[in-house]
């Protein structure tokens, strides 16, 4: 089944979207949004069920033309949304090319910061920064949305409250990280809001890509009509998404609406390019000495996809300008 929101009301308006992505239908019958359907998930799971198959079947009425610009986030707002890093090839590159050694734990203990949920950038919106100079970078990426998950929960059982999937572009500003870290309190200026794919859609919607807990598929990421990388996102994840759950819920339950992003898709294979600048750049610095690819500009674009193996597209697009925001 496949998800949306439209862009109206703090919390948007929630849509069934049929499997080509081409039509929408509106359930307040249902639920009025994501968030409430989510909240009685075993009831009305099965009823947007129903719609889904009807509208795919082209007997859903009332159905209407999708248009993915006219999305909010699936989760226009969300009660939490903690971001890993499970790709630990991408932090042990990140970490050579600064000259120090990685810790051997981080590879059995991911790496997760709490990230601001209260104001995700649609997927077809702007991001306006003040400054370049920050260092505006994309990162692209997966995340789970989960029903309630119970402190203390394993990785087999995180996996049961794992209910739906997106894209993310998890935007970050490079140059202010340092200077946050250096003041060992993590991540805040320098993690802005996080933008998702117009569509979330429940694990059987991805068939045999959806497995061992990691969607393998490639992650597609333009910047201004160039391809930039397709990172399989199976390949080399160190941490499925079971286990980033488990490992979010080891101190405290997580409430339904719960977002777990992947982190940055990163491959050793580095010919299917990266997922981020800063990647990039650091390939740069181990290769040349230097880093020559900048960080976004004003004017900039970035698109953000994934597809099946028909080229259908999956969860829709992330499409978004670089700005610069003014007060």
């Amino acid at each position: 089944m496949k998800l949306a929101s439209l862009n109206q009301g703090r919390d948007g308006v929630l849509v069934v979207v049929s499997r080509d992505l081409s039509r929408a239908v509106k359930v307040p019958a249902i639920a009025p949004t994501l968030q409430a359907a989510l909240d009685d998930w075993a009831t009305k799971r099965p009823q947007l069920d129903a719609i889904y198959q009807r509208l795919n079947d082209g007997l859903e009425a009332g159905a209407f033309a999708f248009e993915q610009s006219a999305c909010a986030s699936p989760l226009p707002r969300a009660y939490h949304w903690a971001d890993g890093s499970a790709y630990v090839n991408h932090v042990e590159l990140v970490r050579k090319a600064r000259g120090a050694e990685m810790p051997e734990s981080f590879w059995h203990d991911p790496l997760m910061y709490q990230g601001g949920a209260d104001t995700f950038i649609p997927p077809h919106s702007p991001i306006r920064m003040a400054d370049e100079a920050w260092g505006i970078d994309l990162e692209a990426e997966l995340a789970v949305i989960t029903d309630d998950v119970p402190m203390g929960a394993s990785a087999a059982e995180a996996a049961s409250h794992i209910q739906l999937l997106m894209l993310v572009n998890d935007v970050s500003l490079r140059n202010l990280i340092p200077g946050e870290l250096a003041k060992g309190f993590g991540f805040y200026q320098s993690k802005p809001s996080s933008s998702f794919s117009p569509v979330a859609v429940t694990p059987d919607e991805l068939g045999d890509t959806w497995r061992e807990g990691k969607v393998h598929r490639p992650l597609v990421s333009h910047i201004n009509g160039q391809l930039f990388g397709q990172p399989d996102a199976g390949v080399d994840m160190t941490f499925n998404f079971p286990t980033l759950v488990a490992h979010a819920a080891k101190t405290r339950p997580l409430g339904t609406g719960t977002i777990i992003g992947s982190g940055t898709v990163s491959n050793y294979d580095r010919s299917a390019g990266s997922s981020c600048l800063a990647e990039k750049r650091m390939l740069e610095i181990v290769e040349h000495g230097e880093a020559k690819t900048p960080f976004l500009k004003f004017g900039d674009r970035v698109r953000i996809e994934m597809f099946d193996a028909r080229g259908q597209s999956i969860f829709g697009s992330i499409e978004q300008a670089v700005e610069k925001y003014a007060h």
